[in-house]
């Protein structure tokens, strides 16, 4: 198999794999908030929920590389408005998910509190950064 070929499927793959434990988690917690569960996000970091978030930060470790070699293999250069875009948006998105784990492994303790506006705003803009990032990777604006 052709080596660009290859990246992109590894880069694909992440990406969903991601996108959907992102989904999922975000529907667990939708759906036991509407239930009357109030603490429900307070469970996100227990078995098998852990291993959701294992698999996002496993994939978020893989987007980068594998996004830098199809750059490379692709011959478009770093310099490009829409990569440096997708550059900070990333990193961004990175530093609030990563954020919101640390916030959720607090609040997981019994008697912790916390702000859940905070969080919920957390969750968005690490969302919307990374809706952002697939935005400007579909239209590739070359």
């Amino acid at each position: 198999m052709e080596t660009f070929t290859a990246l992109k499927i590894v880069h694909s793959v992440a990406t969903v794999l991601f996108v959907l434990s992102a989904l999922g988690l975000a529907g667990w917690v939708i759906r036991g908030r509407f239930a009357g569960d109030a603490l429900v996000q307070n469970r996100t970091l227990q078995l098998p929920w852990v291993l959701v978030w294992a698999l996002m930060g496993l994939c978020m470790l893989t987007l980068p590389v594998s996004g830098w070699w199809l750059v490379h293999y692709g011959g478009w250069p770093l310099s490009q408005t829409w990569l440096l875009t997708a550059e900070v948006l990333y990193l961004f998105g990175s530093l609030s998910w990563l954020w919101l784990l640390v916030r959720l492994n607090r609040l997981r303790v019994p008697g912790a509190t916390g702000n859940p506006k905070l969080t919920v705003a957390l969750a968005v803009f690490s969302g919307l950064c990374f809706i952002a990032i697939a935005g400007l990777m579909g239209a590739k604006p070359v």
